[in-house]
């Protein structure tokens, strides 16, 4: 039986957990930023900062920098601005950023995004990029006084509300859609006509609908969760801006669970990984209805020639069914631009009720921390 509030003890909300409980709050959050974020369907660039639309004009490429979660929405951003706004979008590990000297195209926007605001590599990517040639620094953040925010040219607080949990959710999904909203700032300077950019806006503006339909498979994904609990290993694959999505997927399950998961982009499973497909690995796969569906095919049906059991996500209109080693969790029809999104919600709910079945410490897994403010 799935969980629901009324069911469970545990915080005022009545969800047993606080990880449920900001999984379930993703639809109002995401509906509170797009509302404050848009208006006459465009997007409002001064919520950015007021120098913002002057900065803006002269961007010519993207660096991002992140840690964690926050790298994987840093690399959904990737796809997103090389194919709207057609400009070049490089996206690192804070960590190794801080450490290097990039070479940079000239008026590189440097975009650094961090939940708390207070992770020591993500500060020192921003204390490094003061001595390069950046044209500005702006911060995507969920916390509006920290030292990401204050330190930075731009910033755009995710309005997520706090997140307890340290496996983060909701805090995820509105920087998805803060990277969005720039995406459509910088394409309006680079050929996305105000009419491309109106039917952007109103797709996002059905996000938080899309998510509370997919929120509505909770008691099926709790169920799939118990084919999950006895694994060691779990494969990720994902094609295009879902294999970040699938990397934030394994992520996910190894914080709150502790099993040990990868993820690769759904073309390199033959060059490696297929290597590890066997009847005690479950293999996790993200599936759009788009023109790569015949090849997504092929590869399920080589994942089950190998004993493989997988576990697919797909949109409801890709036809796909569950077969003999094959579940499928038919999703409710997704506009592409969403797909990365809506598809991260039942990975978030997968990991939770995996890690419920396993007894581990949901909301504060092992060895973790909200921030990590020790030097790497």
């Amino acid at each position: 039986m799935a969980v629901q509030p009324e069911d469970v003890k545990g915080g005022e909300s009545g969800f047993r957990h606080h990880m449920i409980r900001e999984i379930h709050e993703q639809a109002e959050v995401i509906d509170a930023a797009v509302r404050l974020w848009l208006q006459g369907g465009r997007v409002v660039e001064r919520a950015f900062g007021s120098e913002a639309p002057a900065i803006f004009d002269r961007v010519r490429a993207v660096h991002i920098t992140a840690c964690g979660t926050s790298y994987h929405a840093g690399l959904v951003a990737r796809y997103w601005i090389e194919h709207y706004v057609g400009i070049p979008c490089v996206v690192e590990v804070a960590s190794e950023f801080r450490f290097r000297q990039p070479a940079l195209v000239r008026d590189t926007l440097l975009v650094t995004l961090s939940q708390s605001g207070e992770t020591t590599d993500t500060l020192g990517a921003l204390e490094h990029a003061a001595e390069l040639p950046f044209l500005a620094t702006l911060a995507i953040c969920n916390v509006p006084d920290s030292s990401l925010v204050r330190n930075s040219d731009l910033y755009l607080i995710t309005e997520a509300g706090p997140e307890i949990g340290v496996a983060s959710t909701k805090a995820f999904t509105t920087q998805l859609v803060a990277l969005l909203l720039l995406t459509m700032a910088l394409g309006r300077r680079n050929g996305l006509s105000p009419a491309a950019e109106a039917e952007m806006v109103a797709v996002l503006a059905e996000a938080p609908r899309h998510v509370q339909a997919v929120l509505a498979l909770d008691e099926e994904v709790q169920q799939l969760a118990t084919h999950f609990s006895a694994a060691q290993h779990a494969l990720f694959l994902g094609r295009g801006a879902l294999w970040p999505i699938a990397m934030e997927g394994a992520l996910k399950l190894k914080e709150t669970s502790y099993i040990h998961a990868e993820a690769y982009p759904t073309g390199e499973l033959r060059h490696g990984p297929m290597a590890l497909v066997d009847e005690t690995m479950p293999v996790v796969m993200l599936v759009p209805c788009d023109n790569m569906l015949t090849r997504a095919r092929g590869v399920l049906a080589d994942i089950r020639s190998r004993g493989g059991m997988v576990y697919v996500l797909a949109d409801r209109a890709t036809g796909l069914t569950s077969g003999e080693r094959q579940h499928v969790v038919s999703l409710p029809p997704i506009p592409e631009l969403l797909s990365p999104l809506i598809q991260t919600i039942p990975l978030q709910l997968l990991a939770y009720h995996v890690a419920v079945l396993k007894g581990t410490n949901v909301d504060q897994p092992r060895n973790l921390s909200k921030a990590v403010i020790e030097e790497e």
